[in-house]
Parts: C-alpha cells; structure tokens; sequence
C-alpha cells in the first residue's frame, strides 16, 4: 500500500481496532511488513492523532496478553488435529 504515511498509520489503526486485528494480520492485509505496522501504531501515531494512538494501542496490548493462549492453540491443533476452540 503505496502513499501518504499518515494516512496509512490513520487507516491500520482503524482497522485492528475495528476487527481486533493482530499486527500480524494487518501487515497482511495492507500489504506492509509488520515492522512497518509497530513503526506506524508506536511512533507515527502518537504525534498524528493521539486519540487513535491510545485506542488502538489497547487493542495492542490486549493482544500481546492473549498471544500465548492462541500460540498455544495453534500447537493443539497442529500436534492432535482437534479444534480447540
């Protein structure tokens, strides 16, 4: 996703806050590597639109406390192929 910077910082964060996105699905999603995701959400974000900043980072952080219960699933499913959901 080729542009403004800021626009694209605006539009990521819009987005995991609307879905609950993890970084690495946004990155995904917008076509950009997951460094550039955390550069946008922690530095770009903050100075642009500070509101945002803080919505969206705590989506991050909630995220960040549940990655090793899905880590953990993901092993579940993949050594006994059952969904552990």
């Amino acid at each position: 996703m080729k542009g403004n910077i800021e626009e694209r910082a605006c539009e990521v964060a819009v987005h995991i806050i609307e879905t609950k996105a993890t970084v690495r699905a946004a990155a995904a999603k917008f076509g950009i590597s997951k460094s550039t995701v955390h550069k946008d959400l922690s530095d770009r974000l903050k100075t642009i639109n500070h509101a945002l900043y803080l919505a969206v980072k705590e989506v991050l952080e909630e995220n960040k406390a549940e990655r090793h219960l899905r880590g953990g699933m993901a092993t579940r499913r993949k050594y006994k192929g059952d969904d552990a959901s």
